[in-house]
């Protein structure tokens, strides 16, 4: 064996380990990538970030003599045919109360369809304590030519909200969705609506 095959040798196993540390690099983009929304939903589903409500299994035991009032808004987003609105646009239910409202859509085209609805509470600092019992963004909705469908979503205030300095003076919260088209993931809240209003002047 000559000398320069000696040689030569190291520096083989020095680019195949580089070569391997490279690809693993890479597949660790990929694999995180693919995490980041499951990721990113549980981090909003824990902490309210970004307006995300809570999901709760029961209702509140306690219910308090102070009420709040809640305003719906309903949003279509590019390419679904439907129309999407609130029954109701304000409850205003004693803070605790478990109390449900409902929601229509209609598909408007000569297909069946599905969507997926995305939402949103304002102010954020409200979402941690606004928790959904039921809800038709649970899961995708699918809608045949013409079809409506009534929708509900049940829910209470956490009387906790009344003891922190941040939301005991809030007397008014919105909760907000949107359908989009089902194409995939979608981000788990959408914009707050004032933010969303001062981007639509952009």
């Amino acid at each position: 064996m000559s000398a320069s095959s000696k040689t030569a040798s190291p520096n083989g196993r020095g680019n195949a380990a580089i070569f391997g540390l490279c690809l693993a690099f890479v597949g660790g983009m990929v694999g995180m990538s693919y995490a980041a929304v499951p990721l990113y939903r549980m981090f909003c589903a824990v902490t309210g970030f970004n307006g995300t409500t809570q999901r709760a299994e029961q209702a509140s035991s306690v219910i308090l003599d102070e009420r709040i009032k809640v305003t719906f808004d309903a949003n279509m987003a590019p390419g679904l045919d439907w129309t999407f609105k609130p029954d109701q646009y304000a409850v205003n239910p004693r803070i605790g109360e478990t109390i449900e409202a409902r929601f229509s859509a209609t598909n408007r085209s000569d297909k069946p369809t599905k969507g997926q609805a995305v939402f949103n509470v304002t102010p954020m600092e409200a979402a941690a304590y606004f928790n959904k019992i039921e809800c038709f963004c649970f899961t995708e909705t699918e809608l045949k030519p013409g079809e409506t469908l009534d929708m509900p979503v049940v829910f209470y205030i956490d009387p906790e909200i009344t003891k922190q300095a941040e939301t005991k003076s809030i007397g008014t919260i919105t909760l907000s969705y949107t359908f989009y088209p089902h194409e995939g993931d979608q981000p788990v809240a959408q914009l707050p609506v004032e933010t969303r209003d001062s981007a639509r002047k952009l």
